[in-house]
This record gives structure tokens, C-alpha cells and sequence, in this order.
């Protein structure tokens, strides 16, 4: 079965998640896009050769059994739970919402309607991640992380009250692989600021750092800016654990060397689209009946992180997480 898309927002975004839907033709077709701008809506419908729509429910009236969400989420108004009400699978892109309620909410619809729903945490389908994932590496003990760029994005993007900032935005990646690769922290301690960038309508944090600490001893350390060299994105992130150490320059490029000095170090240096392989886990989860790699549950537990973190900075004191 061939499943029918539904693109629920036509920003930049939305273009590589239609590239992506393209590159699986025995899985899926994009059929049909929605937006509140007509002209803009239209204008990605005659690019990627869907139908555009400006209502929401004509567009699932017509005929969709996926829909992939890129609306920015301060503009979210619902959408993801009357899709789920609709018998309507997601995707839903990261952050889930700019504050718990608004997750938790769409979590809960999605467990109620049945639907497979996934949310867009791509990092994890690399092919480096999966393979530290399936190692015998041990426990890990420290991560280290950093997330580095420096541009102006979207003008959404650089509003707080919008975006939520670059920890919400960005970082959030790597919050979610500390999840991931070392379960849930129990404590964490942040400092943000906004030193170098004073354009008009620019109020979100430029550097950031947080510590993630376990009761046990456990640390994980990350740290994200936007005052780096114009036009590189760099993301780099370490894993120490007892029997192997992985240094990572991406989802896929990694090195891993056993903790001993024994062995031959192992390379990657993948080619996999985690933007396409997130989407066929998606369709062979709703064909399986399965959930996906990482559930829209996921979403939510590490945007309780994130906002923990960004708590912390704005207290300046250690926040202590509790039970995720």
C-alpha cells in the first residue's frame, strides 16, 4: 500500500520532507499540502505536484493517511490533535510545542485515536547513532556535546515567545541523544545569554551551556551558540562509556575506539538520509502495526528537559528533574 501525505505547513522545511517523501515512491506519494497563505500554499503544491488546500479538515476529507507537520510551533493551533481524531498518522517536526501542556496534549491525543505518530528527532536514525546504540559499549559515563553556527534563520525564529529559543530549537538534538544514549538525568544547571547579536527583533540567547547530572555520578555536558563562523553549521558530540569511547562529527560519521586502546578503531562515514529514513520507519511502523523508532512520547520527555534547562539558566540554580 502506498500511503497518501498531507504537508501541513509549505515553509523551508516542509521542502526537504517533500524531497524525502519523493525518495520513497514504493511507500509513499505527497498527494496534497495545506497552508494559511493560499499563494504560498499554492506555489509548493505546483512544485511538488500535490493539491493545495487552506482548510484543514477538506484536506483530510480528501483523502490522506499521513500527515507531516512543519507548522512552526508557535503556530500550532491544534492541528496535530484533530489529525489524530482523524484517524490521521503523523510525523510531527521538533519541538513539539513551546511549553508541556501543549505536548502533553498532543500526546494524548495520539494514544487516544490509535494512530502511529513519530516526532522529528532525525539524529536518531543515523547510522552512526544506531550502531553506537547497538554496540556493547558499556555504560556511559559522560557525553560531551556542542552545537556552533551563526545566522539570522527565519525572523520566527529569533523571537523567544516564537521559537523558544536556540535550546529549544537546535540543542534540542542533543538533549534528546543524552536521553537516548544515557536515560533520563535527574538533575540539571544552565547559564544562556545573548552577547553578540543586537538586530531589531532579535531577543533569543546566542550562547549556552547546561550540565545534565545522574544521582549516580553520570555527567553530560552541552553547549550551543550562534556567534561562529557565518555560514558553517557544526555539531560534534563524545560518548565515554566503559567499553568504548565514540567521537561524532554527525548522525552518521563517527569513530569508536575501545576504551583499552585495543582493536581497530571503527569508521563511519554513512550516506543515509535520516529525513528519509525517519519517514520509512514511519510507513513500516503503521504497515507492522509498531510504534516508530521514536514515538511523539518522545517529543514531550525531552522538551521537559529543555525547558528544565532553560529554567535553570534563567534562575540560575540547579534544577532537579524527578521522574520522566
Amino acid at each position: 500500500m502506498t500511503l497518501r501525505v498531507g504537508m501541513v505547513g509549505c515553509g523551508g522545511i516542509a521542502v526537504r520532507h517533500a524531497d524525502s517523501v519523493a525518495a520513497l515512491p514504493d511507500r509513499m506519494t505527497l498527494t496534497a499540502c495545506y497552508g494559511r497563505e493560499l499563494a504560498k500554499t499554492q506555489a509548493f503544491a505546483d512544485k511538488h505536484g500535490d493539491a493545495a488546500f487552506t482548510d484543514l479538515d477538506a484536506m483530510i476529507d480528501a483523502g490522506i493517511d499521513v500527515a507531516i507537520v512543519t507548522i512552526p510551533p508557535f503556530a500550532r493551533s491544534g492541528e496535530v490533535e484533530r489529525l489524530a481524531v482523524r484517524g490521521v498518522h503523523l510525523l510531527v517536526e521538533k519541538p513539539i510545542a513551546l511549553d508541556q501542556a501543549a505536548a502533553d496534549s498532543m500526546v494524548a491525543a495520539v494514544a487516544a485515536s490509535g494512530v502511529t505518530a513519530a516526532i522529528g528527532f532525525m539524529y536518531r536514525h543515523g547510522e552512526a547513532v544506531k550502531a553506537w546504540v547497538d554496540a556493547d559499549t558499556g555504560r556511559v559515563g559522560m557525553m560531551t556535546a556542542a552545537f556552533q553556527c551563526n545566522h539570522l534563520h527565519a525572523d520566527w525564529w529569533r523571537i523567544e515567545a516564537k521559537s523558544g529559543g536556540q535550546i529549544l530549537e537546535q540543542l534540542l538534538h542533543l538533549i534528546d541523544l543524552v536521553r537516548h544514549f544515557m536515560g533520563e538525568p535527574d538533575r540539571v544547571y544552565a547559564r544562556r545569554s545573548r552577547l553578540f547579536h543586537a538586530e531589531p527583533g532579535y531577543d533569543v540567547e546566542d550562547v549556552s551551556a547546561m550540565i545534565f547530572g545522574w544521582d549516580d555520578g553520570r555527567i553530560a555536558t552541552l553547549s550551543a551558540n550562534n556567534i561562529a563562523v557565518t555560514g558553517i553549521w557544526h555539531k560534534e558530540w563524545a560518548l565515554f562509556a566503559e567499553a568504548k569511547t565514540g567521537r561524532f562529527t554527525g548522525w552518521n560519521d563517527a569513530e569508536f575506539r575501545a576504551s583499552d586502546g585495543s582493536g581497530t578503531p571503527r569508521v563511519f562515514d554513512g550516506g543515509v538520509s535520516p529525513f528519509v529514513a525517519q519517514l520509512a520507519d514511519l510507513a513500516d511502523a503503521i504497515r507492522d502495526k509498531r510504534p516508530p523508532l521514536v514515538p511523539l512520547s518522545e517529543g514531550a520527555r525531552t522538551l521537559r528537559l529543555a525547558l528544565a534547562a532553560r529554567q535553570a539558566a534563567d534562575e540560575r540554580r540547579e534544577i532537579a528533574l524527578g521522574a520522566g
